[in-house]
């Protein structure tokens, strides 16, 4: 888009579906590079990616071309799609329904890829249920509870 100039950077989460389909260690860096692959082949870029067993958390510096709904439609059901022909993971992989999306500007940058990157510590200290509501709450977003993931405790 000739003219068009812009600077939307993208907090994206998504949770895994169902208790026993959990992302290990063992195959976290594989499914980070395909996520990025996917941001980047829709034209993208990737500023932090990081997949905890039942949660993925990305930084997406995002060009308007492409709605925020549809990239991350495509990042769940292409890597699902990867993880299950791939056989990466006993049974049936999917993502649960819905995803959280933040936005941020240029100066707070470097400390959410920070956080991002730092998701096992922060995760010594938090549950996923307690960031995602944090979020929410940090962000003013009102919500319905029966509408959140299904909450892995």
């Amino acid at each position: 888009m000739a003219n068009t100039y812009t600077q939307i950077y993208i907090h994206i989460v998504f949770a895994v579906q169902g208790r026993n389909n959990l992302i290990p260690k063992s195959i976290r860096e594989e499914l980070h590079k395909y996520i990025t692959g996917i941001v980047q082949n829709r034209n993208q870029k990737m500023l932090a990616i990081f997949c905890m067993p039942d949660h993925t958390h990305v930084l997406v510096g995002m060009k308007p071309d492409i709605s925020i709904s549809d990239l991350t439609r495509d990042v769940k059901a292409i890597s699902s799609k990867f993880i299950n022909d791939n056989r990466l993971l006993k049974g049936k992989f999917n993502w649960q329904i819905g995803f959280g999306a933040f936005s941020y500007s240029k100066s707070q940058i470097d400390s959410v890829i920070k956080y991002i990157l730092n998701q096992e510590q922060h995760h010594k200290k938090k549950s996923f249920k307690e960031e995602y509501l944090g979020l929410l709450e940090k962000f003013g977003i009102e919500y319905d509870e029966k509408y959140l993931f299904e909450w892995i405790e």
